[in-house]
């Protein structure tokens, strides 16, 4: 299993950016599914990106496609997520995530953090 400590979350004016980490300990995380997720006050959580295991193949959501990239560093055990143009409805907490099994959806995603704020204002 992996641990997931997210970093990186503030406070930002509409049409700025963040850079958002996830610092993964634990298993190999290069045999993970990595992803991102967010859930804002009174929604349901929603996946962002995801990148799989051995390719780095990454998908989106379409709110987000353009606008958010998605990478891993498995030489320093990190997964990040490059916010810009950033929107007041992507304001919501941030939470990283893995799961052992391809990249095919944002489900079953077993392992979470305990996520990072961000905060867009406009």
């Amino acid at each position: 299993q992996v641990q997931l400590v997210e970093s990186g979350g503030g406070s930002v004016q509409a049409g700025g950016s963040l850079r958002l980490s996830c610092a993964v300990s634990g298993d190999d995380y290069s045999t993970y599914c990595m992803g991102w997720f967010r859930q804002a006050p009174g929604k349901e959580r929603e996946g962002v990106a995801t990148i799989d295991r051995f390719f780095e193949r990454a998908t989106y959501a379409d709110s987000v496609k353009g606008r958010f990239t998605i990478y891993r560093d498995s030489a320093k055990q990190t997964l990040s997520l490059q916010m810009n143009s950033l929107k007041t409805e992507d304001a919501a907490m941030y939470y990283c995530a893995a799961k052992r099994r391809v990249c095919s959806s944002f489900n079953d995603f077993r392992y979470w953090g305990e996520g990072t704020q961000v905060t867009v204002s406009s």
